[in-house]
């Protein structure tokens, strides 16, 4: 049987971590790449391969995809997870930190992408699958940076999979909802500090209750669920073009298709208020 090469990016921990040894149970060779490197010891045990990835950094990148290329002639699966969301009102976040948030979530997977379809495109066949988000078709309030990055995947994908139809590459999305993961704390602190104390103070804290309840909760969905969704698009024979997956996305998803925007966003806020009961 021909080996198969899978690279996942963001693999330090949640849903990145999990989808890296599921691939590797399912039979891949997996390079695992993340800047904290130390959090992915345990991948080893598994016979997973690390190494230190930052999306940022056009070296990092074009090295670690070379290094894989080399030693295998090939990449079959390219999974984008790498990401991180960054929330805050629009007027109070700095354009910096706006343009880090795009950098990461948006450029670095598309230059991961650019570098490994030529050897893809040379096979005739090869799977990218971008780690989107149900935010990539829905929205919230003192979310317009992820959103937007989100919104962005979500267009990047949906054209990519035509462009490289013809030559035998599947574009994936995953949309996964609430993952019980760092995430959500992560971006809860961030949230309070840039606008937890100024006039968006009360959604603010509304907010960062909401995606607080993502880490630790019943009500999210574990990573390796979504792991789960990862290689049934990495080893179907024909994928879907988008995996909406965890507690709530289908629900969440059609409530979007079917009700006016005004009806949604009162549907979508009296949802998060619940939080800070």
């Amino acid at each position: 049987m021909t080996e198969r090469i899978a690279f996942v990016t963001g693999a330090s921990t949640g849903i990145g971590f999990e989808t890296a040894r599921a691939l590797r149970s399912e039979g891949f060779i997996v390079y695992a790449g993340a800047r904290r490197v130390e959090k992915m010891h345990p991948l080893k045990a598994q016979g997973i391969t690390v190494m230190h990835l930052d999306v940022t950094i056009e070296d990092s990148m074009a090295s670690a995809v070379a290094l894989v290329e080399a030693a295998h002639g090939h990449i079959d699966v390219l999974v984008n997870n790498a990401g991180y969301g960054s929330y805050g009102s629009l007027e109070e976040v700095p354009l910096a930190e706006g343009r880090r948030q795009f950098e990461v979530n948006v450029m670095g997977l598309a230059r991961m992408t650019q570098l490994v379809i030529p050897r893809m495109r040379q096979a005739g066949s090869g799977r990218i699958i971008n780690v989107s988000s149900i935010g990539g078709r829905i929205y919230e309030p003192l979310g317009a940076w992820y959103h937007g990055t989100k919104f962005a995947v979500e267009g990047m994908s949906d054209s990519l999979r035509l462009e490289l139809k013809p030559h035998g590459i599947d574009v994936v999305l995953i949309e996964p909802a609430g993952t019980d993961t760092e995430w959500g704390t992560i971006a809860g602190e961030g949230l309070l500090s840039a606008s937890g104390r100024g006039p968006y103070k009360g959604q603010a804290h509304v907010m960062a209750a909401a995606l607080a309840s993502t880490s630790g909760q019943l009500i999210s969905t574990p990573p390796r669920v979504v792991a789960r969704a990862i290689v049934r698009a990495s080893t179907a024979k024909r994928p879907k073009t988008r995996y909406p997956v965890g507690r709530g996305a289908w629900s969440v998803l059609a409530l979007r298709r079917v009700l006016p925007d005004r009806v949604f966003d009162a549907v979508l806020w009296n949802s998060y208020k619940r939080f800070t009961g």
